[in-house]
């Protein structure tokens, strides 16, 4: 009977040890054993400007409670990039419409511009013309997604590129305007790269695998980065905001020398605030050295997400998660920013570039 016993316990251990060792990465989560304060912050300590944001149904929706999440954050003001939706005049007058009547000095709209019929040589003369009317209308910057130089092409099938000369006359006209171009290119790095144990971004190319794109697919991370840096040398009277951090926060060090060359060229931390958190010392350094280009945005909208935004700011926790696991598997600690970095990334740097933010709503 002993030996029955004995026999039992062995096979239940082998069997746990099995079941532990064959594990796998997506379930492998355990909680931190780490004992060390925590500051949970649901509201950000000074009133701010979300300069990344997307509404597309706010040609229709009740901003009721939106607004109500936003005072529970202390989010002053929302930029709302989607400003066309899906881009017809219809939405686009629906949703300045919507703001004007219900909420004018809590929401900024930008434009957006179609890429269709760019093989028309009157395309150029036609876009401006709607950024334009869009201006009078009451948009206050243009939103460039990254379909461009990733998905769009003209009648030849051959891919727009982001520094398209035809759209050098949107540019230009923009800095005529003085609103600025929040644009996105590309995409993390890690996507065009091998999706093997050697790329960071391995679990969330595996649970969301329509990201994964070939080394050329549909061009080099390399070249589509580079067209838009030449877009930013080419007008240096426009104003870019490169959205989430032109995908080098990871490499701080050649993003301080981005703003460097372009001066015209600024910057928000939507979607990547795990890579700032986890290189504390170093993105604090950078946000002080660079405060006056640097802004604060989220990109999708979730209330509790914010929260993350805070605690990396505000705080000097450590070892805290980020909230998407397959975003960002390791842990995080404040930057501890001083108070004056945090009126500049919270509200300063957006009223200096961002036309039209209602001043009264932020300390002086």
């Amino acid at each position: 009977m002993k030996s029955h016993v004995a026999s039992l316990c062995a096979l239940l251990l082998f069997s746990n040890l099995l079941q532990a060792q064959t594990m796998d990465f997506e379930t492998y989560d355990p909680p931190s054993t780490l004992v060390v304060p925590e500051h949970f912050i649901t509201k950000a300590k000074y009133p701010f400007i979300d300069v990344h944001n997307h509404q597309f149904s706010m040609n229709k929706q009740d901003l009721t409670p939106l607004l109500q999440d936003m005072d529970d954050l202390n989010m002053a003001v929302m930029v709302n990039l989607s400003g066309r939706g899906r881009g017809s005049d219809a939405h686009f007058n629906g949703v300045m419409k919507n703001v004007k009547e219900n909420a004018p000095d809590r929401f900024i709209v930008f434009t957006n511009i179609s890429l269709d019929n760019i093989d028309d040589p009157n395309w150029s003369k036609k876009t401006v013309a709607q950024l334009e009317n869009d201006v009078r209308a009451g948009a206050n910057g243009l939103k460039i997604y990254k379909s461009l130089g990733l998905r769009h092409t003209d009648n030849n099938g051959k891919r727009i590129a982001v520094d398209d000369p035809r759209l050098d006359a949107v540019w230009a006209k923009c800095g005529e305007l003085g609103i600025p171009v929040l644009i996105h290119s590309a995409d993390p790095k890690p996507f065009w790269d091998n999706h093997d144990e050697n790329n960071e971004r391995w679990l969330e190319l595996k649970v969301r695998p329509g990201r994964k794109r070939g080394s050329n697919d549909p061009a080099p991370w390399e070249q589509i980065i580079a067209e838009q840096h030449h877009i930013f040398e080419k007008h240096p009277n426009t104003k870019f905001i490169n959205a989430h951090l032109g995908w080098y926060a990871n490499d701080l060090a050649t993003l301080g020398k981005l703003m460097d060359k372009y001066p015209n060229m600024y910057s928000e931390i939507g979607a990547v605030i795990a890579e700032l958190g986890r290189q504390p010392r170093a993105a604090k350094a950078f946000l002080t050295k660079y405060q006056d280009r640097v802004m604060f945005g989220k990109d999708s909208y979730n209330k509790e997400q914010y929260y993350t935004y805070f605690r990396v700011l505000e705080t000097a926790d450590e070892y805290f998660p980020y909230y998407k696991k397959y975003h960002a598997f390791w842990k995080m600690y404040g930057l501890d920013l001083s108070d004056e970095v945090l009126k500049k990334l919270y509200y300063k740097n957006a009223l200096n570039v961002i036309p039209n933010i209602d001043r009264s709503l932020f300390p002086e």
